[in-house]
């Protein structure tokens, strides 16, 4: 049977395989030979190796043939994002200081993939250490976006969003700390979730920071990351910060919103007033607001009144939170170990040689603020703001039942473009007010800007609203003016 990759879900790839139209080895083989022919211009993956994804693939087509009892999902392909832990393969972060390093666990989450059979398919590149909004930082190689080879992807999950959107993997995992998943997703065209935090565990996560990150999925449709989350989701006991199970299935009834007849959507006057918010992406608002009234949702103005806030406050948090688990990569414990003269040396030279500049400068930034005169002019006045912003969402949640805004302010921008690492932070201004909440959020691809990229819609519902936020992006999903999102890569 011939069939086109790159147009392939999760669930479509899990009913050719389930009528035996295509094995395992004939989808992994055709996403491999799609990767070798774009992978020299789109650089998505730091590592992608045939036989080992072949042979995981013969052992699904091996366990179909004996007719055991199989999960949907066996023998399809999934991607890493490279700060995510895989037994017995390298897991860098896209950075010198782990290049060498070979993890000897599991994360939970692959643990889980692996239990129902999904083939592990290499590792995407991203910004070092998850620190980036245009996957520029990784110490190897620069992602280009599918859409104009000239332009990023996004970060940090850029090697993972520009993957599914090329068609070189059916779906991929990414971590979003401050929008690390949605922005790209925005960026590439894609579906990127990010659940509410402690949803899916983060055991086997490299830390960036602890109290912002989660793991979630990239996908070509919504159904997808509902799929995956299902998969992944649940309380973990070697993750104290994990949600326990509520008993959800967030893939069943998916389609179940005919209609948006009675769900009120929340439109926050200061997200659609931020300087900079370009037109073209206003204008792509605007279409997706009509289509949620079309399908009769009811639109409420509500109010995040501290969000101008978020950027800074994401900032003291999350560079202080780094410079703490940070502190381990030092040639001592972890890491690649520079030769020197004395101990002082050794983490000078080997931090100093192993760490790029934007990490250098967050553990910079997050050891001050942290430092004693300072922790409370800066660390403590940051949490208490992000406790007001969060507040602020939860009164928002009494008026609506998700709230809509843009992913990003622009759309895909030329490499180098934001060199000023203060306009680079402004990227996400739009994203990263979930993560310091820690409620749930996704990007669903909405329009093409007249510049040709794709425009993203960002909803993001309340605490453990995952099921209602999905069964609503996907009514949007289906009723938006354009239906896919393929680029001519």
């Amino acid at each position: 049977m011939s069939f086109n990759p790159e147009n392939l879900t999760i669930h479509e790839s899990s009913r050719l395989l389930e009528e035996k139209k295509i094995s395992s080895v004939e989808l992994c083989g055709a996403y491999l030979e799609r990767a070798k022919k774009l992978e020299p211009k789109v650089k998505a993956f730091l590592k992608l190796e045939e036989e080992q994804i072949i042979s995981q693939a013969k052992a699904s087509d091996a366990r179909r043939s004996s007719g055991s009892k199989l999960s949907p999902f066996d023998g399809i392909p999934v991607a890493v994002k490279d700060n995510i832990t895989v037994k017995g393969q390298t897991c860098t972060c896209a950075s010198k200081i782990l290049q060498k390093i070979v993890s000897p666990y599991d994360a939970t989450v692959i643990g889980k993939l692996k239990e129902k059979g999904f083939v592990l398919f290499g590792s995407t590149n991203m910004d070092e250490f998850a620190m980036g909004s245009s996957c520029e930082n990784s110490a190897y190689q620069k992602t280009a976006n599918p859409w104009n080879l000239g332009c990023v992807p996004g970060g940090s999950s850029g090697g993972s969003a520009a993957s599914v959107a090329a068609g070189e993997v059916t779906a991929a995992l990414g971590s979003d700390t401050g929008g690390s998943i949605r922005q790209p997703a925005s960026l590439c065209g894609v579906v990127g979730f990010k659940p509410t935090y402690g949803r899916i565990s983060r055991y086997g996560l490299i830390a960036f920071a602890s109290s912002l990150d989660q793991i979630g999925p990239i996908t070509r449709d919504v159904e997808d990351a509902a799929i995956l989350t299902d998969v992944m989701c649940g309380i973990d006991p070697k993750d104290a910060t994990s949600l326990p199970g509520t008993n959800e299935i967030f893939a069943e009834g998916i389609g179940s919103f005919g209609d948006l007849k009675g769900v009120r959507i929340g439109l926050p006057k200061e997200f659609f007033e931020v300087e900079g918010l370009d037109s073209g992406v206003r204008k792509s608002m605007e279409k997706s607001i009509q289509v949620f009234k079309d399908l009769g949702a009811e639109m409420v103005q509500v109010s995040l009144p501290h969000s101008k806030y978020a950027v800074a406050t994401y900032y003291v948090i999350a560079t202080a939170e780094a410079s703490a688990n940070l502190a381990r990569f030092d040639g001592i414990r972890y890491g690649n170990r520079m030769k020197a003269d004395n101990l002082i040396e050794t983490y000078l030279e080997t931090r100093g040689a192993g760490f790029g500049d934007e990490v250098k400068r967050r553990i910079i930034l997050g050891t001050f603020v942290l430092s004693s005169g300072y922790y409370d002019a800066y660390y403590t006045k940051g949490q208490k703001v992000r406790t007001l912003i969060r507040n602020d969402f939860q009164e928002a949640y009494r008026k609506c039942d998700v709230i809509l805004t843009p992913v990003s302010p622009t759309t895909a921008f030329k490499f180098g473009e934001k060199s000023d690492p203060l306009q680079m932070y402004l990227a996400d201004i739009f994203t990263i007010s979930t993560n310091l909440a820690g409620i749930c959020g996704i990007c669903v691809p909405a329009d093409i800007h007249e510049n040709g990229l794709p425009v993203g819609i960002q909803l993001l519902g309340p605490d453990m609203g995952e099921k209602q936020l999905l069964r609503i992006s996907h009514a949007f999903e289906k009723n938006r003016a354009i239906k896919e999102f393929i680029p001519k890569v």
